[in-house]
């Protein structure tokens, strides 16, 4: 009996082990699986945040449709537009919806769905600009484009033109308010929002469309998942789902869409030999990238030399007998330290503009000044207080000795106290100066074409974005350990105990 009651419970532990199991396949097959989907939120009306921080836009319900209708999840991932390409070539995300016209570069290295928005280009410029009335008006003037668009690459056909990429549309288009840039070429669809909602009051959209463009959704080369994407668009277009989204966000009928892509997805080739093509691909890119490494000393050199000459003061100050003026220093030295440095590129170079515009004056500045003046205001910050500690460093019975022998304050800090702190700040310099050398980098954000900046502007070209960052890596790191050296050359010649030993 007892051995009956064991089978028993056996049995029926088994049938429940079966049924659970049962049940989680079949919530499995249900559910269906979740796609990480990259997703840039500032690009109205397509991709952006609501005032409550929740994503939102044309495209964001669209693939939430695809979603529904193909039976599988979206979780979101935010990345810049220049990233997305990268990121789909090492699946590192399975899709994008990024408002992505399909080209015929970009098919030879990642798939496209069926097109899902009809667009092109428009020419955006001010309300009070009247030179601009098409495109061969735009010779010769300063143009701003989103970096890795088909804006920038239409740009690239302006005779003379100069041209300024930006990380987003908003920064771009706030370029143009500002009075840094002539014209903007840009999304129509994009601007005309823009200037609908009333954030884009002072621009206006001149001309016809340049460019007849095909948006679809990208997502890697040979991906399983672009199959159950099409399916779930071609859903959601035929059921009517799709032209209530367009009627939503544009308020208007959708055009009609061709059921397959203008551009045919390419198979992927297998190279020969892909380290000879990654080699000749750097080997190209070093002139370039070279171009850019002297724009960035020339940048270093600049902000550090006026970083010193303004930290040296404020460091001084810091050891004032004035209250009033140790506080000003201190609280100088508190809010560049406390901010970060690209917040202060941001203020300098969009943010005072746009404020003095508001009282009714004109006031811009052009790329380098506002990243000098950025970089060298961070620096003083840093350099004070180095410059502070090492006085502080040198014992207090030097000053008394030189002045008990006739020398002035002025004298003593001159011939006795820097002297002596300089060899003891020499270390710290060297590291600021390193520092703010690797730091430069963050002027791209407002279209700086340094070293790095000249990399986003290949790999926004050839797509070769490991062959390309690894070549700015290394010259940044040819850079750095040739003034470590250089800085460790000079603070051993300073060193007196080295000099008696001569």
């Amino acid at each position: 009996m007892q051995r009956l009651t064991v089978i028993r419970w056996l049995v029926l532990g088994y049938l429940c082990l079966f049924l659970l199991t049962s049940c989680s396949f079949t919530n499995s097959s249900t559910t269906g699986k979740t796609l990480t989907v990259a997703v840039e939120p500032t690009f109205p009306p397509f991709e952006f945040q609501s005032a409550t921080g929740e994503l939102q836009g044309f495209d964001v319900d669209l693939i939430q449709a695809i979603a529904q209708s193909a039976n599988f999840k979206v979780k979101y991932q935010n990345m810049p537009f220049a990233g997305m390409i990268p990121a789909l070539q090492t699946q590192t995300v399975d899709a994008a919806v990024a408002a992505m016209t399909i080209t015929a570069e970009r098919v030879k290295i990642i798939s496209f769905s069926r097109p899902y928005f009809k667009s092109g280009l428009a020419i955006a410029t001010r309300t009070d600009n009247q030179n601009i009335t098409n495109f061969d008006n735009l010779k010769n003037k300063i143009i701003g484009v989103q970096i890795g668009t088909t804006g920038a690459l239409k740009a690239k056909n302006i005779p003379g033109a100069e041209i300024r990429t930006f990380n987003d549309s908003p920064l771009t288009l706030q370029a143009l308010i500002n009075g840094n840039v002539d014209a903007v070429l840009n999304d129509q669809v994009v601007i005309l929002y823009g200037i609908k909602s009333g954030d884009l009051k002072r621009l206006k959209i001149v001309s016809s469309l340049l460019t007849e463009e095909f948006y679809g959704i990208p997502t890697p080369k040979g991906s399983p998942n672009l199959d159950l994407i099409n399916q779930g668009l071609a859903t959601v277009l035929k059921n009517g789902t799709y032209a209530k989204i367009y009627q939503k966000w544009f308020g208007t009928q959708p055009p009609q869409l061709p059921e397959k892509s203008p551009i045919e997805n390419e198979i992927p080739k297998k190279g020969v030999s892909e380290l000879f093509t990654s080699l000749n691909i750097i080997f190209k890119s070093l002139p370039v990238l070279l171009d850019g490494a002297l724009v960035t000393l020339e940048l270093t050199t600049f902000s550090v030399l006026l970083g010193i000459v303004g930290g040296s003061l404020i460091g001084i100050v810091r050891l004032s007998r004035i209250a009033l003026l140790r506080f000003c220093a201190a609280a100088y030295v508190d809010f560049f330290r406390g901010t970060p440095l690209l917040v202060q590129i941001f203020m300098i170079y969009f943010g005072l503009p746009a404020f003095t515009q508001s009282f009714g004056f004109t006031f811009n500045l052009n790329r380098l000044a506002a990243a000098v003046i950025a970089l060298s205001l961070n620096s003083a910050a840093y350099i004070a207080e180095i410059v502070r500690a090492g006085i502080q460093s040198i014992d207090p019975g030097q000053a008394e000795a030189s002045q008990s022998l006739g020398l002035s304050s002025v004298q003593t800090m001159r011939y006795v106290i820097f002297p002596q702190a300089l060899r003891r700040m020499l270390p710290p310099l060297g590291n600021q100066f390193i520092s703010l050398l690797k730091d430069t980098s963050l002027v791209a954000i407002i279209g700086f074409e340094e070293l790095f900046r000249k990399g986003q502007l290949i790999v926004a070209e050839n797509y070769r974005s490991f062959e390309i960052y690894a070549s700015v890596a290394l010259v940044y790191l040819f850079m750095t350990l040739f003034f470590s050296q250089a800085f460790n050359r000079w603070e051993r010649s300073l060193n007196p105990f080295k000099k008696q030993s001569k």
